[in-house]
C-alpha cells in the first residue's frame, strides 16, 4: 500500500468536508476549495478522519492514491492554516511597492513591472527590507505566483541580485579576475 495513500487526514472542527461522488469540497474559514477524483480512488470521512482508498492495485491507480491523498491533505490545512511563501529582493536600487492588489516592482529595467495578484493571494510588502510574504489557501496557486515573482528577475550567480525565495542560497561564482 501507498505509504503516503493509506495516512489518514484528520479534519479540523472548524473546517467542513463534503464528498459527493468523485467529488470532494472542503470549506473552512480561510476558503473553499474542490477537487474531483479519479474514478479509481475512493475517498470517505468517518467522524473527523478522512481516508483515501484505491479499486485496485495497478501502477498508475497507486500513483494516483498518493497524490490525492496529498491533494485533499493540501486542502484540509489551506482552509484552516495556509500557506506562507517569502522572497527577498535584493540589488542596488531593485524596489518593490503594494498598490492595491498589485505589487509594483522595479528590477533595473527600463519599466516597472505592476504585478497583479490573483484571488485568495495576499502579499504584505517591506520595503526597506525587500521583503516579500505571500499568503494563501491554495498551496499550488501560490507556489505558481512565487515562481513568476522569481522569474521577473532571476538571481544571477555573480552579485546575487534577483528575486530569490528567503531560504534559497545562491552560489556565488568569482568573477574573471579569479583566474589570473
Amino acid at each position: 500500500m501507498s505509504r503516503i495513500g493509506k495516512l489518514p487526514i484528520s479534519v479540523p472542527d472548524k473546517v467542513v468536508v463534503t464528498i459527493s461522488g468523485q467529488s470532494v469540497t472542503v470549506k473552512g474559514p480561510l476558503g473553499q476549495m474542490e477537487q474531483t477524483l479519479h474514478p479509481l480512488i475512493i475517498a470517505t470521512l468517518e467522524g473527523n478522519v478522512l481516508t483515501v482508498t484505491r479499486a485496485n492495485e495497478d501502477r498508475q491507480t497507486r500513483a494516483f492514491h498518493g497524490l490525492y491523498r496529498s491533494l485533499l491533505h493540501n486542502m484540509v490545512v489551506g482552509v484552516s492554516v495556509g500557506f506562507k511563501r517569502e522572497l527577498d529582493v535584493v540589488g542596488v536600487g531593485y524596489k518593490i511597492e503594494l498598490k492595491g492588489n498589485a505589487i509594483d516592482f522595479q528590477l533595473g529595467y527600463s519599466h516597472p513591472i505592476l504585478f497583479p495578484l490573483p484571488d485568495g493571494i495576499k502579499a504584505t510588502v517591506d520595503q526597506k527590507a525587500g521583503h516579500i510574504v505571500l499568503t494563501g489557501y491554495d498551496k499550488h496557486l501560490l507556489g505558481q505566483v512565487a515562481a513568476n515573482m522569481r522569474f521577473l528577475r532571476k538571481p544571477e550567480p555573480y552579485k546575487g541580485k534577483g528575486v530569490k525565495y528567503t531560504e534559497e542560497k545562491i552560489r556565488i561564482k568569482a568573477g574573471k579576475a579569479a583566474g589570473k
